[in-house]
């Protein structure tokens, strides 16, 4: 049969009014920050000292009210607040995992919803944050890829929603508290929730700047990681603007197989999406590029792929992640058998490469990998409807 998946979806792009009113000082980089104050009456040559402050007041203590700003005038504070806001994105509902996983369920501009996971960890508390509403690629073992592309995100909606998983892990350290009193839950990030961050490469990047930046959210770039299917032309510009680690969604050792899992493989096959990644671990100075590969039953989860897999990366510093599929209604797959994921991993690790089995979190709540999807956006499709889709 030949495979007509469409390589991403079709999307009508409605153009979108700004709301007229405050503006958002949420997202804005540290030079925006600057020019938009100046803009609004602050001094020049005060604008810097201004921006530092400010800065630290909304991304070190996560303080959101401009009036508790207390080391800025009173008057100023005012002024502020009559022409700004500091908002992020509200969460409409939480739940949370029999394993301690919480998925959010949050509100953006428009009434449109994305989805937010937190991942606690014995050494370390991961947040798996969104870059678009919906997803523009159409991979078919991925429930967040039965949904349309709606919009991309603003940068201050993509931090904003570490913003608010800080929030409700009471997160934020307080003014004058001791360094290290309150416990640093979210220690690292992922883009891997709804999404192909590098077809929202600006907002992306401005975000995770704001992360990074040290004095405020103050996460060094390797606890970032930015999971891509394989859009080959922003990795090397990833490397040297953004610089934090890379994962990337590969799933199948055969273009054949590729081109159904991950169509964007038909743009950008196997062979040119490893020549590009073989020069990523050079631009950026990372150490290894991670290797996304969920194992579906009967569909790549042989002896053979994973000998392939280990000739494939050969001469890549690569980790691989074999992330037991997780199924969702009307999925087309199943979960490969657990002694095959073993058996796989087991040939791997002997080719001498790190091959960690991903263990499920909040499956009992639909948050765990490839199976986020807003629950406005969630359709009730047969499996005979998601397999035409899917051109399978």
């Amino acid at each position: 049969m030949t495979n007509t998946t469409p390589i991403t979806q079709d999307v009508l792009t409605i153009p979108r009014k700004l709301p007229d009113g405050p503006v958002n000082l949420v997202g804005l980089t540290r030079e925006a920050l600057r020019e938009v104050l100046i803009a609004h009456g602050t001094p020049e040559k005060q604008a810097k000292m201004r921006v530092n402050q400010i800065w630290q007041w909304i991304y070190q203590w996560g303080v959101r009210d401009f009036h508790a700003m207390t080391n800025l005038a009173k008057a100023y504070r005012a002024q502020l607040a009559e022409t700004f806001l500091v908002d992020i994105p509200e969460v409409v509902s939480k739940q949370v995992s029999a394993d301690g996983t919480r998925k959010y369920l949050v509100r953006i501009a428009g009434g449109h919803e994305v989805e937010v996971v937190y991942i606690p960890e014995t050494d370390r508390g991961t947040l798996c944050i969104s870059s678009q509403v919906g997803c523009t690629l159409t991979c078919s073992f991925c429930h967040t890829g039965t949904q349309k592309l709606v919009r991309n995100l603003t940068a201050g909606e993509i931090i904003g929603q570490v913003m608010l998983a800080r929030d409700d892990l009471n997160e934020w350290p307080r003014p004058g508290e001791p360094a290290g009193e309150r416990p640093r839950l979210i220690s690292n990030i992922v883009l891997m929730g709804m999404g192909e961050p590098l077809y929202n490469f600006d907002n992306v990047r401005d975000a995770m700047k704001i992360a990074m930046d040290g004095e405020g959210i103050s996460l060094s770039r390797r606890r970032i990681t930015l999971s891509t299917s394989g859009v080959v032309p922003e990795i090397a510009r990833a490397a040297g603007e953004i610089g934090c680690l890379l994962a990337v969604s590969f799933h199948a050792t055969t273009d054949a197989v590729r081109d159904t899992l991950v169509p964007i493989n038909k743009k950008w096959n196997i062979a040119t999406l490893l020549d590009t990644l073989r020069e990523y671990p050079r631009l950026s100075n990372s150490e290894r590029i991670t290797f996304e590969y969920v194992m579906l039953k009967g569909v790549n989860d042989s002896d053979a792929d994973a000998r392939r897999l280990v000739q494939l990366i050969k001469g890549i510093p690569a980790k691989i992640n074999l992330i037991p599929f997780n199924e969702w209604p009307g999925s087309p797959y199943q979960r490969s058998d657990w002694e095959r994921i073993e058996r796989f991993a087991d040939i791997i690790y002997k080719a001498g490469y790190a091959s960690p089995i991903r263990t499920p979190r909040g499956e009992d709540i639909m948050a765990a990998c490839g199976q986020l999807k807003s629950a406005t956006e969630r359709s009730r499709k047969s499996r005979a409807q998601i397999e035409a889709e899917a051109g399978l």
